[in-house]
This record gives C-alpha cells, structure tokens and sequence, in this order.
C-alpha cells in the first residue's frame, strides 16, 4: 500500500458516511432525480479503476444499434478539460477536452454517439436534440451518478480483481459500500475465463445484490492495427514491449499473453495519462534494451498520441483492439427489458 493512502486512511470512514447519506438523499427524494425521454441503461462499477466498463459500453452500443435500438453514449469525460458543456464528441475531438474514452467511443461508433457532460441531464438533452429518433440512452460509468434516472444499472465486475480489499477510498478501492450492489438489476462478471471460484462471486452476489442474473464474460484482442494508421502494415517479428495508461495495466499485460503475444518488457502510466514525445524515446531506449523489436499499446492510448508522437517513433507501433467475447446473453436481455 502506497504512503499516500496510508495517509489518507483515517478519511475512509468519513468517505464512506458521506457516500452513504447521499444514497440516502436519493433514496427519499425521487423527485430529485432527472429523467430523460427515452430509456437508460447505466453501465458502472462499485470500484475505481478498470473493470472493463467501456468495452462492454461499446459492445452494448453496437449491439442495440444492429437491432433498431437507435442510442448515444453519455460520459463524464473523465481527465478533459473543456469550455462547452456538455460537448458532442466526434472523431477529430481533442482528447485533451473530452478525455480518452469517450474519444474511443466516438472513433468507433461514429457521428453525433457520444456526448460527454459533467452533469448527465445535460448531455442527455443534448444527445436528444442532435439525433432525432434516438431510442434510449448508455450512461458510461454511471452507477454512482444518480441524479440522471435509469431504467436498467448494470453492475461490472472484474471476476479476478472483484472488490478489491473491501476498503472504501481513499484506503480501498470502493466507490461506495458494497451493499449498494442492491440497486443494480443484474451483475456483469468480466474476464470470466480467469474466474477461478464462480460460486464465491454468486454467493457475493445473492448476498448482496438484487436477485438479478449474473452474466459472465470476457474480453478478447480483436487484431493489431499499425500507428499512425496511414503507415503500412508492419510484420512484425518477434518479441513485443507493452505499455498502457490504464486503471489496472496488468489485466492488459495478461490479455496479450492470452492472444498470443509474447512481450519482453512493460511500462506503466497513470490511468488516463499517456506517454509525452520525449517519454516515448526513452521507451523505445528501453524495449530496445530488452530485446523488444516493435511497441504494443491499447485503443485508449493511441487516442492520446498525436504528430510528434508519430516523429518520435522508430518502432513500430501497433494498437490491441479490445473486444468483447461471449455477451450475446447479456444483448439479448437488454433487449428484452427495453421491449
């Protein structure tokens, strides 16, 4: 455990209080909550950190489009900084204003589908208004922000990770006390092929949560992509170097072992930070140091890289798409519930 939470401990307990009345301020005043026009589907977690939230959001979004279910993704916009909002988020968006994830969503599932706002309401009636005939709305991350009402919160959880220690933050890594599970109408268990005791999370669960049903499942490496994607293909040959800026960097690290990839070496940033032009150079010093002969990273990173990333390359440079593997049975319950 880190000096900085050991610090912070005494201020778990506190945290923890004020979590606790504000669910209860909820709660008691329903009429406090904002609704929007069309259905919502709140996709969260109970932890901070990566449990797979925007895979899933995407896989969702994809789906539920494929299926006439017109939608938009609504996210805080975690680590950007903007004048206006809420702001639509399109493909050529500065990460620096609407953060990287939504910028990844943006990306992939196209014009006028993701809106990012510090205040969900907001950037709902913005999602209405720019896309006419929308039919329901994804909340990315939302299980905490409960002043936008949902019809279905579905509740994510990394099936190795789980709930960390059981410790709110700043000592843990709880959001919120783990009995606020109960809100949620079903738990999505992701990397479920890692899951060593599947029993002990529906005991957790039955526990818990709601009664809703448990689905589990896992995250695939989709394919390698060359970046910047203008350059050709690259065969590359040999062992790879990976880095991230991710929550939890070591569910990626074992994802490329899982797909085949072997790595020398890795290197960590902070979630949400990547690499600057002169951090990418030492990089390469050291996968070159270590044998590597090409860099791998994931969409989220990518999203953060710009021209003098591309100059300061002399690797090459290939992006892991992250997709999601065996949801099939969650899709088709979510449509269930919105028919």
């Amino acid at each position: 455990m880190s000096l900085l939470r050991l610090l912070a401990a005494p201020l778990a307990p506190l945290y923890g209080a004020v979590v606790r009345a504000r669910n209860r301020g909820f709660d008691a005043h329903p009429e406090r909550v904002a609704h929007a026009t069309v259905p919502v589907i709140s996709i969260g977690n109970l932890s901070a950190g990566g449990t797979g939230k925007t895979p899933l959001t995407l896989f969702l979004a994809e789906g539920l489009e494929a299926a006439g279910w017109t939608n938009a993704v609504l996210s805080r916009g975690y680590g950007g900084r903007r004048n206006v909002d809420p702001m639509s988020v399109e493909a050529d968006s500065d990460p620096r204003q609407t953060g990287d994830e939504p910028l990844l969503m943006a990306r992939r599932l196209g014009a006028r589908r993701v809106v990012v706002g510090r205040k969900r309401e907001a950037a709902a009636m913005r999602a209405q208004s720019q896309r006419p005939g929308l039919r329901c709305l994804l909340l990315d991350d939302g299980f905490q922000h409960r002043a936008l009402h949902r019809d279905l919160d579905l509740l994510v959880l990394d099936g190795v990770r789980r709930w960390g220690d059981g410790r709110m933050l700043p000592l843990g890594d709880l959001r919120e006390p783990v009995d606020s599970a109960r809100r949620a109408q079903a738990l999505v268990v992701t990397r479920a092929a890692r899951v060593q005791d599947r029993p002990e999370i529906e005991a957790w669960w039955a526990r818990h949560g709601s009664g809703g049903p448990v689905f589990w499942v896992d995250f695939a490496l989709g394919g390698l992509r060359r970046w910047p994607a203008e350059l050709p293909a690259a065969e590359v040959q040999g062992p790879a170097f990976a880095w991230c800026g991710l929550g939890h960097p070591e569910a990626f690290y074992a994802d490329l072992l899982l797909a085949g990839h072997a790595w020398t070496g890795s290197r960590s940033f902070p979630d949400h930070r990547g690499p600057s032009p002169a951090d990418l150079r030492r990089l390469q010093a050291q996968a070159r140091a270590e044998g590597a002969a090409w860099l791998v990273c994931t969409e989220k990173d990518a999203v953060k890289l710009g021209p003098d990333h591309a100059r300061a390359l002399d690797l090459p440079l290939l992006v892991a798409e992250q997709r999601v593997a065996g949801g099939e049975s969650l899709l088709a319950w979510v449509l269930a519930r919105l028919i």
